[in-house]
């Protein structure tokens, strides 16, 4: 008669002797997570507040804190939309989706073979190079809006959102060349030497080599540039004056009317103008967290 010996899970990659006492759990990693979700969930907190105060009335949000079982409401969506103002939020919408997707895909377009240029076939003073592009962030947008403006409306692309998209795109691309230049310095040299004894040239190494590979990193660098260019006001303000170009953070501020209650309406608005960014970054979440880890481990 044969007698089974007892395991013991193994705790942290720790096996115990036969008759040795498992090792208790340490309450380090534990704690960690613990404070972990506190601290998310306290960075989510005010998100579900606006989400739970969009589903009242404007007089039920401004005069008391909405509850959980208090009377829903579409108030605040039904005037965000246009139905009851009669303004309609499409174009805002469509301008904004303009601006942001297609200033994006140029910004991509560009940095790629940009980047590749700094880091896989490095150009002479790359270092320089690199340089200037960072020298681009140093000035802030508002020490640029009088010449951007004299500039736009010399050329007649005042109130126009193609004239926005090329601004969007000169804003995002010094960072999304030093991100790209970051996740191809990863890149393995042995798969571009053999693309090269292939015969690949440029294009096809791009295509077939670099954007397979780099997919997380480029996933996260149209993220961050899409995110920058959905939610830019300043310029947007500046340059455009009427529903033909403006976009949704220029739209926002409109919805304030201090003499009627506008809480409900405008947690509403922030939820709908958050949305887009919100099932972007689901969509590409496990892309994005493998682009944001790159070159994080050497």
């Amino acid at each position: 008669m044969s007698t089974a010996t007892p395991t013991t899970p193994a705790v942290s990659g720790y096996v115990p002797a036969p008759g040795e006492a498992p090792r208790p759990k340490r309450l380090g990693p534990i704690l960690l997570t613990t404070l972990t979700w506190i601290i998310g969930l306290i960075f989510v907190a005010p998100l579900f507040f606006m989400l739970l105060v969009s589903f009242h009335k404007n007089q039920t949000a401004t005069l008391n804190t909405p509850g959980l079982f208090d009377p829903l409401s579409m108030e605040g969506y039904a005037r965000f939309f246009g139905s009851t103002t009669g303004q309609s939020t499409w174009p805002y919408i469509i301008n904004s989706l303009i601006a942001s997707v297609v200033s994006t895909l140029l910004v991509v377009a560009i940095s790629i073979p940009t980047a590749y240029a700094l880091s896989v076939r490095p150009v002479k003073k790359w270092t320089d190079v690199m340089f200037f592009f960072l020298s681009t962030k140093f000035l802030p947008v508002a020490a640029a809006l009088v010449p951007l403006f004299v500039i736009a409306n010399n050329i007649g692309m005042l109130n126009n959102i193609w004239f926005l998209v090329i601004l969007y795109t000169a804003m995002n691309l010094p960072i999304a060349v030093w991100m790209m230049r970051s996740f191809l310095a990863d890149i393995p040299p042995a798969l571009f030497e053999a693309a090269s004894l292939d015969g690949a040239g440029l294009v096809k190494t791009l295509v077939r080599v670099i954007m397979p590979i780099a997919t997380p990193g480029i996933a996260s660098t149209s993220l961050i540039c899409f995110i920058f260019s959905w939610n830019e006001l300043l310029l947007a303000q500046l340059l455009t004056s009427s529903v033909d170009a403006q976009t949704l953070p220029v739209f926002l501020p409109s919805l304030f009317d201090p003499r009627n209650p506008f809480l409900a309406t405008m947690s509403a608005a922030s939820i709908m103008i958050s949305l887009p960014v919100l099932i972007a970054g689901f969509a590409a979440q496990d892309k994005l967290v493998q682009g944001l880890s790159l070159g994080a481990v050497k």
